[in-house]
């Protein structure tokens, strides 16, 4: 399944998951909307759900890193990039961060649309975080 909106494309890469559409809205809020907040309307935004496997692999070839992780985020160029969710590890980390499956999406897409935005883990980038979450209630 694939869904398709300007300068948005989202595309299921996993069988056996839940349907994209769980992960679309959130608090009325669509993902297209934290995107637009984050990073204009003229930023193209594809984001891909994956799978451990798809993770690992991913990670390995693009950060040497061997191991699965919750999101990738990779700037294309200024005004293009994709994301990478994989639904394995949101289904068991968004225990720890005493949330749901859905709400734990929308906290690693805002995680990794703030990198895209071109910022490094810090302080500067937990505060950005912060607003974002609290603007889209997450």
């Amino acid at each position: 399944m694939s869904y398709t909106e300007k300068n948005f494309s989202l595309i299921k890469a996993i069988k056996g998951e839940p349907p994209v559409s769980l992960f679309l809205k959130r608090n009325g809020r669509h993902f297209s909307e934290i995107k637009n907040a984050v990073l204009g309307r003229n930023f193209n935004l594809s984001l891909v759900f994956i799978g451990e496997k798809k993770s690992r692999t991913i990670n390995r070839i693009y950060r040497k890193k061997d191991r699965g992780t919750n999101v990738l985020s990779f700037p294309l160029s200024k005004t293009e990039g994709e994301i990478f969710i994989n639904l394995t590890r949101v289904k068991t980390e968004a225990k720890k961060f005493n949330r749901d499956s859905g709400n734990f999406v929308f906290y690693l897409l805002i995680h990794a649309l703030c990198h895209l935005k071109g910022m490094r883990h810090g302080s500067t980038m937990e505060r950005e975080e912060r607003k974002y979450r609290k603007i889209f209630g997450v």
